[in-house]
């Protein structure tokens, strides 16, 4: 079992050493093409997205970008998302439901940007049609939390048959900083915001949140890039081929239950 706090995973999948979607890309795949824009704003950074081969399987690829530069985050604005970069990815999904291609989604942000731009090209808007759509995708769908899963923006991707944790990487409501903001007016307390979060692999492996955890090298996917991406490729060609074998309303009936569990509440 991982022994590292919550802040010290946060402080390992913030290494700038560590693979983004753009070095997992060409490990785990055997081709990619990437497509681009939303054929409504433009085209968003944040956010990249393509057509694959998996083991010879032709798949939909979409995942959030972070950089290792400076000049690459802020190409990427830090991974945070606008509105057209989830109608990029809505029209990317949309496109394998027709064509019959699994799709692969690869969250890694510490949430969607919170501009007033983006708020006014529809922020909220967009993520929810995301949530309402994704869940009757009539077609696989794979989510892998490659590092930091924040917030709504990382939702915007995260409804799918299957979520896989790296076991380094984070899933959360909100950040760390934000939640000791809202709850205590202190951002100072952001370490003990982590750890009341519960927001570790282990923790949503544990919520029924994540279904599936991927052994990190020693050390962190950094130490060993190629051989995080083997374990990415390994266990998305056990995981895709199985869906592929399961029909479309029983994939659909499952998902639906798999996100209806989630949570707990009581009635007076």
């Amino acid at each position: 079992m991982n022994k590292l706090t919550t802040w010290e995973r946060i402080e390992l999948i913030r290494n700038k050493e560590r693979p983004t979607l753009r070095d997992y890309i060409p490990l785990v795949f055997e081709e990619f093409i990437e497509l681009h824009g939303d054929r409504y704003y433009g085209d968003d950074g944040a956010i990249i997205g393509g057509i694959a081969t998996l083991g010879g399987t032709p798949v939909t690829v979409v995942g959030q970008l972070k950089g290792k530069t400076i000049e690459e985050n802020k190409r990427a604005n830090f991974a945070m998302a606008h509105p057209e970069g989830y109608r990029k990815a809505l029209r990317l999904m949309r496109q394998a439901e027709k064509f019959h291609r699994p799709i692969i989604c690869f969250i890694d942000t510490p949430g969607a940007f919170c501009g007033i731009e983006a708020e006014e090209r529809g922020q909220g808007e967009a993520i929810a049609k995301n949530l309402f759509e994704m869940m009757g995708l009539k077609t696989p769908v794979v989510s892998i939390v490659l590092g930091e899963g924040g917030s709504g923006g990382a939702l915007g991707l995260g409804v799918c048959d299957r979520l896989a944790m790296l076991e380094n990487a984070v899933y959360s409501v909100i950040s760390p900083r934000g939640c000791a903001s809202i709850l205590w007016k202190d951002a100072s307390r952001e370490k003990e915001a982590a750890q009341v979060l519960r927001m570790t692999a282990e923790d949503l492996k544990e919520f029924g949140v994540c279904d599936d955890i991927l052994a990190e090298p020693m050390g962190g996917a950094h130490k060993q890039p190629k051989l995080m991406a083997h374990t990415i490729r390994d266990y998305l060609l056990t995981t895709v081929g199985a869906l592929q074998e399961t029909s479309v309303e029983e994939l659909l009936e499952n998902r639906y239950h798999k996100f209806r569990k989630i949570g707990e509440f009581s009635e007076e």
